[in-house]
């Protein structure tokens, strides 16, 4: 029996609605705080959030320099430790929490059970944090107002008794347990912050976890999380705690892997007494520090991927406009495109199996539809036709990714070498100051050479104190270009006037054969120019503009659109 079925070469793939896709970072309404919720985001505001400031070096170890967990259990116990009511499902890693919590949620969702999900950070409303029931809608601005007066009282008394350091995301996942403990949710699906040994998510017992799941090991974060790629996991895996293994098996000795053409009778008997995820692949000294720390707390250990034999995409169709890829999972479709999604998915799937063989239902038929139904803005995001149109555009098609790392760089190059093989490429970049700047740049340089990179800038969190400013990612992104022997051309500045691109372009001699680089005041004006850009030249078949360097920059720009489409 498979979880699978294969594609027929003539089948189309029916694109999830809206209304059905469960997980969605709140695409059109929560674009602006509804005023129900102002004296909660005028709270909110007055805490410390490191969203906007930064972390700070090694708060997220399990050292003198880590965040005081005690004082997140503090306050849950002033709140009737609302995490002890439900079963919870824990994810942490550098890259692949926020998908794999989709994929997983969804699953458990198309079984019929009552789902929370609390994930970080958002595209335009708190709210998008919190998603609840069996259809995974965002929490409602009343529901999260009401709650927030109802445990205002108490939230002053504990910021009062912590001398003003509760945090931002403190309160915010203090109020997503207390909701989901009130819903009665039937599970609960958690990403971790930052790391997770120190992270405020990180405080539930052994058995109020019903699993653990690390997706990847990178250097994200890497002075907040101790300098190293070592000492990275061990942050993450803070997360994992006692199991309760069988006597035949231990974490030293349990090392099945997980083939992704495996069927499910195999899967099922590999997963029979895990209780730990690992995602991966993982470096081999990586790998080990993982399962050290699961053998301390005799958890097994599943591990969802595989070093000599990776599963791959057989194909993209399109449907709706929209690509959507079908992989050796048996033929699964998956509407989230890229290997690296292929390895979220699967990472879910392993899972929900988990939870099976502890007694949850969770049939075949709901893994397959929870992963093909999954979807997240941001995330590989082709603009519909109608989208384009609205922001003034045609004959080119959008993608919004929302990648920051060298690895989500290279994840993005691979999508745009696998959807558009043969497109000429633009994209549009703005980034966080605390990012790998320039090896974001090499790797996507290194792929399909770009015919143009317009940097820009955007505010990060609502703010400008993370903000990279536009000069400095230009001379990185002529750095990268040095480093990797590309020719370009700098055409500097550039303003959207249809003349002024023209003449900015022109006077520049070598633009026909090298890449160009500008700088664009906003990201509105970035996609224009870059429109402009493409148009000029020979004549292709397939222009794409890529929306890319972090989700900050994704939210402005759909947020813009939404604004032209209402």
């Amino acid at each position: 029996m498979r979880i699978f079925n294969t594609l027929s070469k003539n089948e189309t793939l029916i694109f999830p609605t809206v209304a059905k896709l469960g997980f969605l970072r709140g695409f059109s309404s929560y674009r602006n705080e509804d005023p129900k919720l102002n004296e909660f985001v005028d709270y909110l505001e007055k805490l410390k959030n490191y969203e906007k400031s930064g972390v700070p070096k090694g708060a997220g170890t399990n050292s003198d320099d880590g965040f005081d967990l005690g004082r997140m259990n503090r306050l849950l116990e002033r709140l009737g430790n609302p995490q002890s009511k439900f079963k919870a499902v824990h994810i942490a890693g550098t890259k692949g929490k926020g998908s794999t919590a989709a994929f997983l949620s969804n699953i458990l969702r198309e079984e019929g059970y009552s789902v929370g999900c609390y994930t970080s950070p958002h595209l335009w409303s708190i709210r998008e944090r919190i998603t609840l029931g069996r259809n995974g809608d965002p929490i409602s601005a009343e529901a999260m107002s009401c709650l927030f007066h109802q445990l205002k009282n108490t939230l002053d008394h504990s910021i009062e008794l912590e001398n003003g350091s509760i945090s931002h995301f403190e309160v915010l996942t203090a109020l997503a347990f207390s909701i989901f403990a009130q819903e009665n949710v039937d599970i609960a699906v958690i990403e971790a912050g930052l790391g997770g040994a120190r992270d405020a998510t990180n405080v539930f017992t052994s058995s109020e976890l019903a699993a653990s799941v690390i997706t990847t090991i990178g250097e994200e974060h890497l002075a907040a999380l101790g300098g190293s790629l070592e000492s990275i996991a061990m942050a993450k895996s803070g997360i994992i705690k006692h199991g309760r293994p069988s006597g035949s098996v231990s974490a030293c000795d349990y090392d099945q892997r997980v083939l992704v053409i495996a069927s499910i009778n195999v899967l099922t008997r590999t997963v029979q007494t895990s209780k730990v995820v690992l995602g991966g692949p993982f470096k081999p000294y990586i790998e080990r520090i993982l399962r050290d720390r699961a053998s301390s707390m005799s958890s097994p250990v599943l591990l969802a991927s595989d070093h000599g034999k990776r599963s791959t995409i057989k194909g993209v169709i399109v449907n709706n406009g929209k690509p959507c890829q079908f992989v050796e999972i048996c033929g699964v479709k998956l509407v989230m495109l890229g290997n690296h999604q292929l390895q979220n998915a699967l990472s879910a799937t392993c899972a929900s199996l988990c939870l099976r063989n502890q007694g949850w239902k969770v049939s075949d038929g709901s893994i397959r539809s929870g992963l093909e139904r999954t979807y997240l803005l941001g995330r590989s995001q082709f603009l519909t036709s109608e989208e384009i149109q609205a922001i003034g555009l045609s004959g080119v098609q959008v993608l919004a990714d929302g990648a920051h790392t060298k690895e989500s760089a290279k994840s993005l190059a691979d999508t745009i070498q696998l959807t558009h093989p043969d497109a000429e490429v633009a994209l549009v970049v703005a980034m966080a100051n605390d990012k790998d700047h320039i090896a974001f740049a090499r790797q996507l340089l290194s792929g399909k050479k770009p015919k143009v990179v317009i940097v820009t800038e955007v505010g990060i969190a609502g703010d400008h104190a993370r903000m990279t400013s536009a000069s400095l990612l230009h001379n990185v992104w002529i750095q990268a270009a040095l480093e990797l022997g590309i020719d370009f051309t700098d055409i500097g500045m550039v303003v959207e006037d249809e003349c002024l691109v023209e003449q900015s372009v022109c006077s520049s001699k070598k633009v026909k054969h090298t890449t160009m680089l500008a700088i664009c005041s906003s990201v509105e004006e970035s996609i224009k120019v870059a429109d402009r850009i493409l148009r000029r030249g020979k004549m292709v078949d397939s222009r794409l503009i890529v929306v890319t360097g972090s989700l900050h920059i994704v939210s402005q720009a759909l947020g813009s659109l939404q604004v032209l489409l209402k």
